[in-house]
């Protein structure tokens, strides 16, 4: 896990959307910076389809969690 430094403005509206958006401050700024990785790497894709994509892979990698033995997700 690393250190981002960021404006006081920018915090500020973290927190703002991370309370009506019933996220951690964290899990906001993160799911930010995916979004804007992936708007990065495929601008012709709206932010609907963005989400789309970032479901899609959390249900793969649950699917693939579950398949796994126990003993090898501890």
């Amino acid at each position: 896990m690393g250190l981002v430094k960021i404006s006081e403005p920018m915090h500020d509206n973290v927190r703002v959307a991370s309370g009506a958006l019933n996220r951690s401050i964290n899990a906001q700024a993160e799911h930010w910076l995916r979004i804007g990785m992936m708007a990065e790497l495929n601008p012709e894709l709206k932010y609907g389809e963005l989400c789309r994509l970032l479901i899609q892979d959390e249900i793969r990698a649950e699917a693939q969690m579950s398949e796994m033995p126990q003993k090898a997700r501890a």
